[in-house]
């Protein structure tokens, strides 16, 4: 599993002109699922990001976590961060799983986020046409990856 965290002071995301998941303070999370992820990469994904610590403490350190904040989490589907674009002009999305096994692990990932102390994980609508709106605050945007032997 791949995800590209950014952290914002506010997020939401809307499917056909309506708001469907909103936050204030907290992550934007767009996550992506490969051939070959399972429950365990869901979790430990889950936990990883949890605990990042990529707030600012009293000093401007980055040193806190989203629990540690108290901030909320917005999790959007993104199978497209396994386009390979190595070889021609359009990318090839065969390294991400197959939508239904996607899904799953989606919403297991949020569950997990919640299961870790999230105060609140808002989503979009998986496999939908979404539009994301977000404040990046700083900027910090990471790129974070499952131990798993599908991820490079």
């Amino acid at each position: 599993m791949r995800a590209v965290v950014q952290r914002v002071s506010h997020a939401r995301v809307d499917v056909d002109g309506e708001t469907v998941g909103q936050i204030g303070r907290g992550l934007v999370i767009l996550l992506g699922v490969a051939q070959g992820d399972d429950e365990a990469a869901a979790k430990a994904l889950a936990r990883k990001i949890s605990s990042l610590r990529i707030f600012p403490n009293e000093a401007g350190k980055m040193d806190l976590s989203l629990n540690d904040i108290k901030g909320e989490a917005l999790v959007v589907s993104q199978f497209t961060l396994y386009g390979d674009c190595s070889k021609g002009r359009r990318p090839n999305f065969s390294r991400a799983a197959r939508p239904e096994d996607a899904e799953q692990l989606y919403h297991l990932f949020c569950a997990e986020l919640e299961g870790a102390g999230v105060r609140r994980v808002a989503t979009g609508v998986f496999g939908a046409m979404m539009q994301v709106s977000l404040c990046n605050d700083g900027p910090v945007t990471l790129i974070v990856e499952s131990p798993s032997e599908h991820s490079n």
